[in-house]
């Protein structure tokens, strides 16, 4: 098991998370089971599969759940990137998430490498 706190992964996934709940409130009413939703859940799965396997017993495990959260991180990147397209968020708001979501995608490699 890993002290959840101690993983800067997860801090950045946690923050991250946070900022789409703000930025995806302002997309449009009619997204609200669309667009919004995928988004948010993407964002909450990197932080979550990442806790997750911090809570796991064996290497093995966390590694797993650190590539669900992978995964997860590359929906997140494409429905950010949807989200500008459809002109539902700007590329000043958006753009800086993007950033923070490319160095978590390569921090959890690193993370995953390391387990191995």
């Amino acid at each position: 098991m890993h002290k959840l706190e101690g993983l800067k992964v997860w801090t950045k996934a946690m923050k991250v998370a946070e900022e789409i709940y703000v930025l995806s409130s302002g997309f449009p009413p009619a997204e609200k089971y669309g667009l919004t939703s995928q988004i948010r859940r993407s964002a909450i799965s990197v932080a979550s599969n990442i806790a997750e396997g911090a809570g796991r017993n064996t290497k093995g495990e966390f590694r797993n759940f650190l590539s669900i959260a992978s995964g997860s991180s590359y929906e997140l990147f494409t429905q950010l990137t949807l989200a500008y397209k459809l002109k539902l968020t700007s590329e000043n708001l958006v753009q800086p998430i993007l950033d923070e979501v490319v160095e978590i995608q390569k921090m959890n490699y690193s993370l995953i490498k390391s387990l191995m």
